[in-house]
């Protein structure tokens, strides 16, 4: 009886044992039924095409444009003319060969690239010969088509995935474009779109052999999203023409919204040579030219000291701390003592008398030095006082990074107290040891697109939008980037520096910027370029600034340009600004002499100088 219910139980256990391994393999556990699908079906993704981008008045800049990749299922391959191949291909036999064998290393049921971005047109002369070549089919994608080839550091670029980073992207397949740099990175969510799925039969020789219950798996791809810049492609294309043969940037931005109207670097490329086979050559030529750097957007990554246009902050802070008022009055010996056989030189004849008004459109240097003493020093420390001024100047968006929708950038730097006490004894420093911020130059580093902002806040009395390159109807953009952020200035002090920037250009050092019936404001300025040779710290020629506004009531744009080694500030910078600002709130430019004057001018010559120089007299 016991072994009765022995060998019952035993049979009954194993019946069971079995019943549940079965169930979890045919129910429960997908792995084997997935390997075995894989064994009889194939699947291949289906790529939505890439969603458009456009500028702010509709214009298409970015499209897509098919091409094809050339691939293999080893297994299913058999002898076949190499010559013709390798002449469609235009590689080696030497190639060719390796490329099949790194394919069948892979796998040899699964199918491997062997040549990638085929164009349209080559792939039609081929196509009509491919059932000769069985085990190799092409598969359709997708890439990028820049309508109008502007603007690359701003659209970014495409790119194939690689294998190290499919490890944390397991959605995308290896050779699947992906967003590189720019808004191609920053929206690659929206831009990509999701991907679909067709699977196919295969006989019992890997062979395929039609679609796989006929498409009732199949799924079809969800479209991309387009993207609307706020972008004005004509001022950026102009811009782009008016920076030919020079180094620099231009950062224009629509002060009311913070949309970045323009950013233009120069040099820069032509974003379609990062299209295509040759795309990995164009890059390595790109990357290599180490004195133009055209990959380095300088609106967003070049960090310089801002000269004179600083010295409007400087007045509405020291208006603000009560360190001065419209009214005060300082009187300039063609320069300012501030130390013991220190002199900092000034344009003003010996014996100027400045108000904050003419301070400004003569860009006195001493009227700024002996205000920032003041205003550094009406504290019981030099500490206490460049920390209030350095919050101030955060407030403005200076020393940070400013947080728009580009993946790269730079923080500048302002410096306080603890940067000081790094460098020189605790309480040794005071105003006259830093007085070099007074005039924008010494230890204080801006970026175009910070100098830009700070211009806006000005034309907006006290406030800013954080720029931004896409509309505001773009979802994905939070709702901070579009608040108001205040300065610690009340509003009332704007007036006198604005006036200020307008007589700049009206008598002031700016009068080449000047446009018939628009009023502008803006303020030059001459940044000390200096570099290190051999231990020493030497001067190169000057950097050419300029920032401005306009127009003065209800300002539409406003703009900072940099041009490195320009001389001085209304010599290249204030140029092209006027013209940017004509060009947009004009559609046309009227100052043709001006304009042919910077379209042809070139400071290439500059640019090819060995690196030696004599220092310059700063005033602007």
């Amino acid at each position: 009886m016991i072994r009765k219910f022995v060998l019952l139980s035993f049979t009954l256990g194993s019946s069971l044992l079995f019943l549940v391994q079965l169930l979890s393999l045919q129910i429960f556990n997908s792995s084997y039924n997935e390997l075995s699908l894989n064994n009889a079906v194939e699947k291949r993704p289906v790529y939505p095409t890439r969603g458009l981008i456009y500028d702010r008045n509709g214009i298409l800049l970015v499209a897509n444009q098919p091409v094809y990749d050339l691939m293999v299922i080893p297994e299913n391959t058999i002898p076949f003319d190499t010559l013709e191949l390798i002449t469609f291909l235009e590689i080696q036999k030497e190639e060719l060969v390796d490329r099949l064998k790194n394919a069948k290393r892979f796998s040899s049921k699964m199918p491997s690239v062997i040549s990638r971005q085929i164009s349209k047109e080559k792939q039609a002369l081929f196509q009509e010969k491919i059932w000769k070549y069985t085990g190799f089919y092409f598969q359709k994608k997708t890439i990028r088509d820049y309508i109008h080839p502007i603007a690359s550091n701003i659209l970014g670029y495409t790119s194939e995935i690689n294998p190290f980073e499919l490890k944390n992207k397991n959605d995308y397949d290896l050779g699947e474009m992906i967003g590189r740099q720019g808004i191609e990175k920053t929206y690659e969510s929206k831009l990509r779109g999701i991907k679909g799925e067709q699977f196919f039969q295969k006989d019992r020789f890997n062979r395929i052999i039609g679609s796989y219950e006929e498409g009732l798996y199949d799924t079809k791809p969800e479209i991309a999203e387009n993207i609307t810049l706020t972008l004005d492609a004509k001022l950026q294309t102009y811009g782009a023409s008016l920076m030919q043969n020079k180094r620099g940037g231009i950062v224009a931005i629509e002060p009311s919204s913070g949309e970045v109207l323009a950013l233009v670097t120069a040099p820069s490329y032509n974003p379609n040579l990062l299209l295509g086979s040759a795309r990995s050559k164009n890059f390595r030529d790109l990357v290599n030219d180490t004195l133009a750097k055209p990959l380095f957007d300088r609106g967003l990554q070049a960090e310089y000291s801002p000269g004179s246009p600083f010295k409007t902050l400087n007045a509405l802070i020291a208006l603000q701390e009560n360190v001065i008022t419209p009214n005060t009055v300082y009187t300039c010996n063609h320069g300012h003592y501030y130390a013991r056989g220190a002199f900092m030189k000034c344009h003003c004849p010996n014996g100027t008398s400045n108000d904050l008004l003419s301070g400004i459109y003569n860009s006195c240097n001493s009227y700024f030095a002996k205000t920032y003493v003041n205003l550094i020093g009406k504290d019981s420390t030099a500490a206490i006082g460049i920390d209030r001024w350095k919050s101030h100047l955060e407030s403005f968006g200076l020393g940070d990074y400013l947080g728009y929708d580009l993946p790269i950038g730079k923080k500048g730097f302002i410096p306080g107290s603890s940067y000081y006490n790094q460098w020189y004894a605790k309480g040794s420093w005071g105003p006259t040891t830093v007085i070099s911020n007074a005039i924008g130059q010494g230890e204080v580093l801006t970026t175009p697109i910070q100098m830009a902002n700070f211009t806006a806040t000005i034309a907006n009395r006290g406030y800013y939008i954080r720029p931004h390159f896409t509309k505001q109807n773009n979802q994905e953009l939070t709702d901070s980037l579009f608040s108001k952020n205040y300065t610690l200035i009340e509003a009332k002090h704007f007036e006198t520096v604005i006036e200020g920037m307008h007589q700049v250009i009206e008598k002031g050092t700016a009068k080449v910027a000047k446009i018939p019936g628009i009023e502008v404001c803006g303020k030059t300025g001459t940044a000390e370029n200096f570099i290190r040779l051999n231990g020493e710290k030497t001067q190169l020629t000057d950097h050419s600034i300029f920032v401005a506004f306009a127009p003065k009531e209800n300002p539409k744009i406003a703009l900072a340009v940099f041009v490195e080694n320009g001389y001085w500030g209304g010599r290249w910078a204030a140029p092209i600004a006027s013209l940017m600002i004509e060009k947009y709130l004009n559609g046309n430019v009227k100052r043709t002499w001006l304009e042919n004057r910077m379209l042809n001018g070139s400071l290439m010559n500059e640019y090819m100088k060995p690196l030696s120089g004599e220092p310059f007299e700063i005033n602007e």
